[in-house]
């Protein structure tokens, strides 16, 4: 049966090739960030979803002022496993019905183009050459989005139907932040979810198709301002150099690498936690000035086993320690904080996904940490245990960004195999 769905999949390039132009075509730009929002792509997806076969099609609109018509779109397609209607028959209700649920979960928002001097084709209008398709949001995510896609039409034309639920949730405001995406609907709509489901989120990857992604680690990003007292360079005595304190306590906290100094292979090369200092302000504009503030940023990166709040905690000790040698106030701004609890590398849907990447692409996958944060981290933190893979070259958010025809095909056939197996 794998073998008839994955010779389907492969006459699907002109298919990848329409629904890329299509969706490249309409600019899902945050309104935040000065775009119209998803609303002409949710209007085109949820029309490709209507004419399909698929046994749910739902529209869930959460509320955004700023969003075309006072909301932000999320589409969800469910398609029923075997038996579902015989089921359905028997009792007459849909609820009565258990089966569990494979999800794939892609985002239909993008980032905007930036500099169009750097593009060589117009960031939204498809341009295919060979295997690539060129465009803004073409890998990102809508790469993974027509993957997911592709895998529930090639059953629909072979009339298969999988062991488990196959469905697709499409999210608004991914690259912002998914207040008016996956955090609302599992807040509001958390119904739509079964204890036994699992997601698949082809988000994040590499050019190998080898990271199977089941962890991330947790984030902050702060913000600190040391106020000192500034006078002239010739007469330093007379202030308190707050670029000097800064750059003092800049060591320090790079020293929490001591403190919080265990490894992970799972998170490989970066093994451990980090503590990087960033971004900083420009104090005075001439040299004979001592500054009188220092601004400066640190990007923190944990291992899971560690909590924020004791890296919090062991920052403000660090914090409390330079303000009393140096008998200066420092301020503290948390700019983001974010943590996710890891998918147990032995569930299903890990074993699944690395089972059929090796199927498909020949490779050896293995499951893996990142670094960076994903949306993967809102449904692990609500208890579904999710991956995150897609074979990609990696050109998110860059100019000339491209998707791969290639990749594409092949990854639905890896959804593919892992639905007939997920049971």
């Amino acid at each position: 049966m794998e073998k008839a769905l994955f010779k389907k999949i492969d006459t699907y390039k002109q298919t990848v090739i329409d629904l890329q132009t299509h969706m490249i075509a309409c600019p899902a730009v945050s309104p935040y960030e000065g775009g119209e929002g998803e609303h002409a792509k949710a209007e085109y997806l949820l029309s490709v979803l209507k004419a399909m076969k698929f046994d749910e099609v739902q529209l869930i609109k959460v509320k955004d002022p700023k969003g075309k018509g006072g909301y932000r779109p999320n589409l969800v397609a469910k398609y029923y496993g075997q038996n579902k209607k015989k089921e359905k028959a028997l009792f007459k209700k849909i609820d009565t019905y258990k089966k569990k649920t494979l999800w794939v979960m892609a985002h239909m928002d993008v980032v905007p183009p930036g500099d169009l001097s750097l593009w060589k084709t117009d960031p939204f209008k498809a341009v295919v050459k060979g295997d690539k398709i060129y465009g803004r949001g073409s890998e990102d995510n809508q790469q993974g989005l027509v993957s997911g896609l592709l895998t529930v039409k090639a059953m629909m034309d072979l009339g298969i139907r999988p062991p488990c639920n196959y469905a697709l949730l499409l999210n608004a405001d991914e690259e912002i932040g998914s207040q008016y995406g996956i955090v609302e609907v599992l807040k509001k709509h958390g119904k739509l979810f079964g204890k036994e489901d699992a997601f698949l989120v082809p988000d994040g990857g590499n050019p190998q198709g080898t990271m199977v992604e089941v962890a991330e680690k947790n984030m902050l990003w702060i913000k600190f301002t040391v106020k000192g007292k500034q006078t002239h360079g010739s007469t330093p005595h007379s202030g308190i150099n707050a670029q000097r304190v800064g750059a003092h306590l800049l060591l320090k906290l790079c020293d929490l690498t001591k403190v919080f100094n265990k490894k992970d292979p799972l998170f490989a090369p970066e093994s451990g936690s980090t503590f990087e200092p960033t971004k900083k302000d420009a104090n005075v504009p001439n040299v004979n000035t001592i500054p009188g503030t220092d601004v400066f940023y640190f990007d923190c990166r944990i291992l899971p086993c560690y909590k924020n709040e004791d890296v919090l905690k062991e920052i403000q000790k660090i914090v409390k320690s330079v303000e009393k040698q140096f008998k200066v106030k420092v301020a503290v701004e948390l700019l983001q904080r974010h943590a996710s609890l890891p998918t147990d590398k032995k569930a299903e849907i890990v074993k699944l996904t690395t089972a059929a990447a090796k199927a498909v692409y020949k490779n050896n996958p293995r499951p893996m940490g990142v670094g960076g944060g994903t949306v993967g981290a809102y449904l692990r933190n609500a208890g579904y245990p999710t991956v995150v893979f897609s074979k990609l070259d990696d050109l998110a958010h860059q100019p000339n960004e491209y998707s791969s025809i290639k990749n594409t095909l092949g990854d639905a056939k890896v959804f593919a195999h892992i639905a007939m197996h997920f049971k």
